[in-house]
């Protein structure tokens, strides 16, 4: 199979798994990934939220960065890469974090582990070359170590935590964030779905067979693309080149809950990371335009690509994710909308096929979130 440029795709490592499982395979970031399985995403999406949906996320780019001196000195280095706190972090909790441009934007929103004597860092596939590039250009003395032998699973939803600890009974001790090793396998309380659940990097020689234990315990299913983009939909979740990227700040983004006291003005390490200028700014006098959720009245979704308008006819933003929320039952939609006009409960003009019809500025998430706290 290849791209639509004609590229060949890389192959995950439990490819035949989901041929097997008869997983529905298309090109993804350069992968060839199931996009769902024969019970189709409406199923996948409401299963993994009732029960426990377990994704191949292997495509996603991990990477170990090592200090040549003390870890504060490592810590501080990545942390000169985002406005984010990385020397509070404590060892065995992870943070979300983002990747910042001397402009302000976005270039890539990531996940990272204190492991206490190294950062391991989960990065977007699309972006992981670039990613890697930047760290290694960003930190020198610093050992960026990409991570190619092992697979990366994701088991989510209320019973993500009874069939893991089905396998490895520790895990039902960790809280949202938490980060364990158990012998070689690394987990991580954390998601992309709004459901508690885990991330699990595994030796690719071993991925298989620990996938298919965790297939036979009781209310796992494998879960496909489709359904992991209806499920963060849901949870208010952004997906990088859509929702954020290198024209969009933070702040723009409404990730501020990402920036940490310390970075912010008046913090112990105040700016210091690319872009500080736009994003201490925006922070303190507000941005131009704001993402939101959005819903639209009836039952038609609108997805990205949708212009939105006042209702005097003033064009106001765009829709940079949209669909279907099989949870709520009901279209759903983020975009970015000018700041005046991003007050909750405002109603905008989505065009759908030359026509205007309502949608309504509201809170994300859509769908409550579950994580152990």
């Amino acid at each position: 199979m290849a791209d639509l440029d004609g590229a060949e795709l890389l192959l995950l490592g439990l490819d035949a798994l989901h041929e097997g499982l008869g997983g529905k395979m298309v090109p993804f970031a350069g992968y060839r990934m199931p996009v769902q399985y024969p019970d189709g995403v409406m199923k996948e999406h409401l299963h993994t939220r009732s029960a426990a949906g377990l994704f191949d996320v292997s495509h996603m780019g991990q990477v170990i960065l090592r200090p040549t001196g003390s870890m504060d000195e490592l810590k501080l280095a990545f942390e000169a890469l985002m406005p984010v706190d990385v020397l509070g972090l404590a060892e065995g909790r992870q943070r979300y974090g983002l990747f910042t441009n001397d402009a302000g934007g976005i270039l890539d929103d990531l996940m990272f582990t204190n492991r206490g004597h190294h950062l391991y860092v989960v990065v977007n596939a699309a972006c992981k070359a670039a990613d890697i590039a930047h760290m290694i250009a960003g930190m020198p003395g610093v050992s960026v170590e990409p991570v190619t032998d092992r697979a990366l699973l994701a088991l989510q939803g209320p019973g993500a935590e009874a069939a893991l600890a089905g396998l490895l009974p520790g895990v039902a001790a960790m809280r949202f964030m938490d980060h364990r090793v158990f012998g070689d396998i690394w987990v991580s309380r954390s998601g992309y779905t709004g459901e508690d659940g885990f991330e699990i990097s595994i030796p690719e020689a071993g991925a298989e067979a620990f996938a298919r234990k965790l297939l036979a315990q009781p209310g796992v299913a494998p879960i496909g693309l489709g359904a992991r983009d209806s499920l963060r939909l849901e949870a208010g979740l952004c997906l990088y080149g859509h929702d954020i990227d290198t024209t969009t700040s933070p702040v723009e983004a409404n990730l501020t809950w990402a920036i940490q006291k310390a970075r912010k003005a008046g913090g112990a390490r105040e700016g210091g990371f690319p872009g500080a200028a736009r994003i201490l700014k925006e922070l303190a006098e507000g941005p131009e335009r704001l993402r939101v959720g959005l819903r639209p009245e009836g039952r038609a979704p609108m997805r990205e690509g949708v212009e939105l308008f006042a209702e005097d006819g003033t064009p106001v933003g765009r829709v940079t994710s949209g669909g279907f929320g099989p949870s709520v039952n009901a279209p759903i939609a983020m975009g970015y909308v000018a700041r005046a006009h991003a007050m909750l409960g405002a109603t905008l003009l989505g065009e759908v096929r030359g026509k205007r019809m309502p949608v309504t500025v509201t809170e994300m998430p859509f769908q409550p979130t579950t994580y152990k706290r």
